[in-house]
């Protein structure tokens, strides 16, 4: 009975967001075609390009690296990604390798590093180490590490497909392109590049540093990266604005799984196995700096000196939980 406001919360904002994402200007008077002086167009991401012989084409989408500027008309994207961009764009070559080294771990099934182990790590960096710096080389201006973009202004950037206009209910002017580019687009190149190259390298040496349970690692890693992509595909937007508090929040849940496996739940036994065994502590040290990219990605310190000191509480969701574990049974 107490999930029903909730829900009915839940509900009522999922149908206003809708009802905005499709709310667009239904009565316009616009230029059709082709004019020789640039006029406006109708929606939020419809433009005019310019043509050869000076004229302005037809209201529709801007070609890719290009975006609607105020007069409508479609100008290249020379932004430099913001300090957040960088970090939405390292969160995301963070969730591959995360799921890596869990299904490694998960398919290794030891409770210590072994050389081994160690081994198929190292690998599954750089096989994402790789797949990045591809990645960057082949993303616009090709050969460099720097990024061409276009500032993400709002959410409905990432969904430019709810925001085909219908001026005067004529018919509908598709419009739709990479109102964000290249933010959304790179992921998909990355994450395929991370599936290529995995194949290319991870099979030949997991059969000889793991063998038979080393091919469970590729066989999670060829189902969780398509996921990945789906995932990216309908919930860029949403992920791009939440990922901060998203990787706080399961960091905080994973650190606390992490130690509710711990056979010694007493106080010392799970200080000591922090210290003692070098997989926990290894562990330990990787949610603490998820959980610092999440503050400093909330903060984007702003305040250096402030924000950064805030980096200085990670330690604490650890410390309650071995503090406060005594009274749990």
């Amino acid at each position: 009975m107490a999930a029903r406001p909730s829900l009915a919360i839940f509900t009522i904002v999922c149908a206003l967001t809708c009802i905005y994402a499709f709310k667009e200007t239904r009565s316009f008077s616009y230029d059709k075609g082709v004019v020789s002086n640039l006029s406006h167009c109708p929606g939020r991401y419809c433009g005019r390009t310019k043509l050869e012989n000076g004229s302005w084409s037809t209201c529709g989408a801007c070609e890719r690296g290009l975006r609607r500027n105020n007069r409508s008309a479609c100008e290249e994207c020379n932004d430099t990604p913001e300090f957040y961009d960088k970090l939405y764009l390292g969160f995301m070559g963070l969730l591959p390798l995360t799921f890596h080294l869990g299904c490694i771990d998960a398919a290794a099934k030891r409770r210590t590093f072994t050389r081994e182990v160690m081994a198929l790590y190292a690998l599954a960096i750089i096989e994402v180490t790789i797949a990045a710096v591809v990645t960057l080389l082949v993303t616009e201006p090709y050969g460099s590490f720097s990024i061409r973009s276009c500032k993400v202004r709002k959410l409905a950037d990432w969904y430019p497909l709810f925001h085909n206009p219908n001026p005067n209910y004529e018919g509908v002017l598709h419009c739709t392109q990479e109102a964000v580019y290249p933010l959304y687009s790179m992921v998909f190149v990355f994450y395929t590049l991370c599936l290529l190259v995995m194949l290319m390298i991870r099979p030949f040496l997991s059969s000889k540093l793991l063998p038979g349970r080393g091919k469970s690692a590729i066989y999670s890693a060829l189902y969780f990266l398509p996921v990945l992509i789906v995932i990216h595909a309908v919930g860029a937007g949403l992920i791009y604005y939440s990922f901060p508090y998203m990787v706080i929040i399961l960091s905080v849940v994973s650190n606390a799984a992490h130690f509710a496996f711990q056979l010694d739940q007493s106080m010392p036994g799970l200080l000591m196995g922090c210290v003692r065994d070098v997989r926990n502590l290894v562990i330990l040290l990787g949610h603490w700096g998820l959980h610092a990219y999440g503050i400093v990605a909330i903060t984007q310190l702003t305040e250096g000196v402030l924000h950064g000191s805030l980096c200085a509480l990670v330690p604490l969701p650890a410390l309650f939980y071995i503090l406060t574990s005594r009274f749990t049974d």
